[in-house]
């Protein structure tokens, strides 16, 4: 496929020379288009499985020893960091604060990079925390500051971007390279970039929260039950992870005051809450190591 490019120019922002009629074509032309160019980026994001597993591993470590995971972005890359951030205290019941994202205030701010280095410092990073910096074509200032300064700051360094020799790449510990190429529209990263940068944050905060025992198999037993959906949820997990039967499940989580993870080690280990929850302290929140299974 023809790519139209001027030198030095990043992946990015360059133009598919095969697009250029691209307001001519039909909608059902244009819906296929965008489609099979998606079809690209799992395939893209899966090729970075080892930076990706590296990259996870450090997080964890910081994270285990009371650390942050610290997002920093901007556009599009800061609003989907911002969304990441917010999802981990309501899906995984991790403490307000521990991962959250600094992102440039609007489009012009990128290009502040005493913003970036001021976010960093107002935000008192440092050696326990892993600061991930996301910029599709890995230029964007305010995030490169951002990094330079966690960096001196001795916090663990991760880029996520989409262009190769990107100045970002060699400004941190460990770099994800999500190569997707040019955009359907020309320099369009909220796209294909975008997707990409997504399918990495859900992995990194994902992975990281099963790796801190926030899950017990595939189930989030540290849900926040904050409303009646989770609620539900969570009385939904007790159920599925002990096969107890429903008058069991609500005598449990009403002891456990709505701990599902309460009330999962008491009831599969016959003990009361207030044992249940010993048990869970004693063993950093871990439910599988507070029944002995591992």
């Amino acid at each position: 496929m023809s790519v139209d490019a001027r030198p030095q120019e990043p992946v990015t922002e360059r133009r598919l020379a095969a697009n250029a009629d691209l307001d001519l074509r039909s909608t059902r032309e244009l819906v296929d288009l965008i489609n099979a160019e998606d079809e690209t980026v799992a395939a893209t994001v899966r090729g970075e499985a080892g930076a990706l597993t590296d990259a996870i591993d450090a997080i964890v470590e910081r994270l285990a020893r009371g650390g942050r995971l610290v997002y920093v972005g901007a556009g599009t890359s800061g609003r989907l960091a911002s969304v990441d951030a917010a999802e981990c205290g309501p899906t995984f019941g991790i403490e307000p604060g521990r991962v959250l994202a600094l992102v440039a205030e609007d489009e012009a701010s990128e290009d502040d990079a005493e913003a970036g280095r001021a976010a960093v410092r107002t935000t008192r990073v440092g050696a326990d925390d892993a600061v991930v910096g996301l910029s599709a074509g890995g230029r964007t200032p305010y995030v490169l500051a951002a990094v330079a300064a966690a960096r001196a700051a001795g916090a663990l360094t991760v880029a996520v971007v989409s262009a190769p020799d990107a100045p970002l790449v060699e400004a941190v510990d460990v770099a994800v390279t999500v190569v997707v190429g040019p955009e359907v529209i020309a320099g369009s990263t909220r796209m294909k970039a975008g997707t990409a940068q997504k399918l990495v944050l859900n992995t990194i905060s994902t992975v990281s929260m099963v790796r801190l025992g926030k899950t017990y198999g595939d189930l989030m037993v540290d849900v926040v039950a904050g409303n009646a959906k989770l609620r539900a949820r969570a009385r939904r997990t007790v159920e599925l992870a002990t096969g107890a039967s429903e008058s069991e499940v609500d005598t449990a989580l009403e002891a456990a005051d709505g701990d599902a993870k309460v009330a999962i080690v008491s009831l599969l280990a016959r003990v009361d809450a207030p044992t249940a929850r010993a048990r869970l302290e004693d063993n950093d929140g871990v439910v599988r190591r507070s029944l002995g299974q591992r």
